[in-house]
């Protein structure tokens, strides 16, 4: 950004407390909601049929949502000088996770996903000389790749004699994990220099790998023996270095609370 943009960020204070409901209460409340209601149905029954070996894992193939936490002096400044919202940085989400079964109610999992956000913007408070907008767009990608262990809360299911193997038919987990995230933030478009106000064109970017680590809590629903619906709540923190294009700030917060919804194969 320019050298005068960032200066004006830097007095830009990092909230530290959000006006919003904390987002760790709501995913504790998303968590004590899959609970509540999965435990009583545990017991209900099975799945229909059954198959001829316990499972030793599963491929579970998800989409939901994942709206970001968008916290730090980034997001300020960004919502602040243009017409962005914190919401904005929320979006669709897709993945999948191999899971190995190592023990009844334990499986390991090995996931990846995506995540991106775009947004056309312009300056709140500033137009060109024909006083039309100054536009630009504002992108934000996040690829999680993670491992982790999931610990079932009832049976996933139960033999009948040696080689028959029948599935219970609501079967809640919690668990957590950790690994890397790839992202890359970017704009581009016009930007204004505040020192002569003249308009130019120019794209600003930062892209990495940097750490994170996710706690999730979902339940499956088994259709029949080989296939199960499944649903679930995640948080995944994560927060990455920004390069010179926007020196001043204190990093990106890259961390969000997903809802997914997908399909689980047992094999």
């Amino acid at each position: 950004m320019p050298e005068s943009q960032r200066t004006s960020s830097s007095g830009l204070s990092v909230p530290g407390a959000s006006r919003r409901p904390p987002r760790g209460a709501l995913f504790a409340a998303l968590v004590a909601a899959t609970l509540l209601a999965t435990a009583p149905a545990s017991a209900q029954g099975s799945g229909d049929g059954f198959l001829f070996r316990r499972p030793i894992g599963g491929l579970v193939v998800h989409g939901g949502f994942a709206s970001t936490t968008s916290s730090g002096d980034l997001y300020s400044f960004l919502t602040n000088q243009f017409t962005l919202s914190k919401g904005d940085f929320s979006a669709p989400s897709f993945g999948a996770d191999l899971l190995v079964r190592v023990a009844p109610r334990l499986d390991v999992a090995f996931g990846g996903g995506i995540a991106g956000s775009k947004k056309v913007s312009e300056f709140r408070h500033f137009v060109d000389l024909n006083n039309l907008p100054i536009q630009q767009t504002t992108s934000l990608v996040r690829v999680p790749l993670t491992a982790g262990a999931r610990f079932y809360l009832a049976p996933k299911g139960r033999s009948i004699g040696e080689f028959a193997w029948i599935p219970n038919k609501v079967v809640p987990y919690v668990g957590a994990g950790g690994g890397m995230m790839w992202y890359r933030f970017r704009q581009k478009g016009d930007f204004i220099d505040f020192q002569t106000t003249d308009v130019f064109p120019d794209a600003f970017q930062s892209s990495g790998w940097t750490p994170t680590a996710h706690a999730l809590a979902g339940v499956d629903y088994s259709l029949n023996p080989r296939f199960a619906l499944n649903g679930e709540a995640r948080y995944t923190w994560a927060k990455g270095r920004l390069s010179d294009d926007f020196t001043g700030f204190h990093g990106i917060d890259l961390s969000d609370i997903g809802i997914n919804l997908g399909l689980n194969v047992r094999f």
